[in-house]
C-alpha cells in the first residue's frame, strides 16, 4: 500500500479523501502535531474518524492550537466551558484527558527533549515501511503501537492505546 492509490475508506467524504491525499500516513515530528493526533485519537474512541475530522477545527479553537503549556494550566473547570462553547465531542473525560496528557506531555520532553523524540524512539526513530498488498493484512496494532501506548499510559496519559 505504499502506491499512489486511494485507500478505500477514504473514498466516502471529501475530509477523509483531503486528510488521506495530505496527512494519513506521513511522518510527524513537531510536538504540537503529534499532541494533536494523540488527542483526535482520543477522542474518536467509539465513533467514526469522519465525525472527528468535522471537529477537528473546533478543537483547534478548543485546546489553543494544540499549546502544551497553555492546556498544562486547565483543569476541569475549563471542561464545562469547552463543552459549552465549542462544537467538539461532548465527553467530559476525553476532554479532561487533553489536560492530563498535556501535563504528561511537557514530563516527557522535560525528560527527554521531545515528545517527538521518545516517540519515534519506539519505531527506532524513522517510519516503519511495510509492504501490504491490501488493507485486510494491515493489523489493527503492532509490537510498537501496544509498547507506545503501554508507555503513555505509565506516563500517565489518558484514552490512549495500541489501535492504530
Amino acid at each position: 500500500m505504499t502506491s499512489n492509490l486511494t485507500c478505500p475508506w477514504a473514498l466516502k467524504h471529501s475530509l477523509e479523501r483531503e486528510y488521506h491525499d495530505t496527512e494519513w500516513g506521513r511522518p510527524v515530528y513537531l510536538d504540537r502535531v503529534l499532541f494533536e493526533f494523540i488527542t483526535l485519537e482520543g477522542a474518536q474512541a467509539g465513533l467514526s474518524w469522519l465525525t472527528v475530522l468535522k471537529k477537528r477545527q473546533a478543537y483547534r479553537q478548543a485546546f489553543a492550537n494544540y499549546d502544551l503549556n497553555v492546556l498544562a494550566q486547565y483543569d476541569d473547570a475549563d471542561v464545562e466551558s469547552i463543552m459549552s462553547q465549542f462544537d467538539v465531542i461532548k465527553h467530559r473525560g476525553k476532554i479532561a484527558s487533553v489536560f492530563t496528557n498535556a501535563r504528561a506531555a511537557i514530563a516527557i520532553q522535560n525528560e527527554y527533549g521531545s515528545l517527538s523524540d521518545k516517540l519515534w524512539s519506539f519505531v527506532g526513530g524513522e517510519p516503519k515501511v511495510n509492504h501490504w498488498q491490501s488493507a485486510d493484512q494491515v493489523p489493527t496494532y503492532n509490537e510498537e503501537s501496544s509498547a507506545m501506548s503501554h508507555y503513555l499510559k505509565q506516563q500517565g496519559f489518558k484514552f490512549v492505546g495500541p489501535t492504530i
